[in-house]
C-alpha cells in the first residue's frame, strides 16, 4: 500500500545565480531538482507566516524567518543586490517510500524578496525576510517611457527628438492626457484651437 504525505517545497533563486531548495523534512525529489531540509550555507526555515491579502493599492504580503548557519550567510542574503530574488512555494504529495513527488505540486506563492532584518541575541541568529508578489513591480511609478532624452534614447537609440526638450519640471509618461500647457515647459496657448506649442502642427490639416 502506497504511503502518501504532504510536503512543502521552497525555491529561492538568488540574484547572484545560486538557488536554495528546501523542503519541510528529509528530502524530496522533483524531476531533476532535489529539495533538502537544510541548506549547507543558508541553514533552514525557522518560521513561516500565513499569506495576507492586499487591499486597494496594497499587494499580498508574505514573511518567513531563516536560521542561517553564520552571520556572513545572513549578510549575503541581505545584500542590496539580492532584493528581487524570486521565491516560489509549493504543496506537494510525497511518496514516503521513494521520496518522489507524486503528480504536479500545487503552487502557493510566486514572488520576490523585498526586505530583510537580522536579529542577533544570546544563542540566537534569525533573518526575517519579507516577500511581495511579482505584481508589486506594477506599482513602480518610474516604469514607462518618460519625456526625457536619456530614457528616450534608451528605448530608441540614436533618436534625438528629446535633446532640445528643456525646462520640463516633471516627467510625463507617453500617451497620457494633459491639459494644454500643463507639461511644465514654456507652452503657448492658442485660443482658437486649445493646442499648445508641442502639438500645434497637425498633419491632418493637410488632408
Amino acid at each position: 500500500m502506497q504511503s502518501v504525505a504532504l510536503t512543502g517545497l521552497l525555491k529561492l533563486e538568488l540574484r547572484d545565480g545560486r538557488t536554495i531548495r528546501l523542503c519541510d523534512g528529509g528530502f524530496s525529489q522533483w524531476g531533476s531538482e532535489t529539495f533538502m531540509s537544510k541548506d549547507d550555507t543558508f541553514g533552514v526555515v525557522g518560521t513561516m507566516e500565513g499569506f495576507e491579502e492586499g487591499v486597494s493599492d496594497e499587494v499580498p504580503a508574505f514573511a518567513m524567518t531563516f536560521l542561517p548557519v553564520s552571520t556572513a550567510a545572513a549578510a549575503e542574503l541581505s545584500a542590496p543586490g539580492m532584493q528581487g530574488s524570486r521565491l516560489r512555494l509549493w504543496i506537494a504529495e510525497l511518496d514516503m517510500a521513494t521520496g518522489q513527488i507524486i503528480g504536479e505540486p500545487d503552487q502557493q506563492f510566486d514572488g520576490q524578496l523585498d526586505q530583510t532584518k537580522l536579529i542577533i541575541g544570546k544563542g540566537k541568529r534569525e533573518l526575517e525576510m519579507s516577500f511581495v508578489p511579482m505584481g508589486e513591480r506594477f506599482f513602480n511609478s518610474n516604469d514607462g517611457n518618460s519625456l526625457s532624452d536619456a530614457f528616450h534614447q534608451d528605448v530608441y537609440p540614436g533618436e534625438l527628438g528629446e535633446q532640445n526638450a528643456t525646462g520640463l519640471t516633471s516627467a510625463v509618461a507617453w500617451g497620457t492626457e494633459a491639459q494644454p500647457g500643463s507639461n511644465g515647459g514654456s507652452a503657448q496657448i492658442y485660443p482658437s484651437s486649445g493646442w499648445n506649442a508641442i502639438n500645434f502642427w497637425n498633419p491632418r490639416d493637410n488632408v
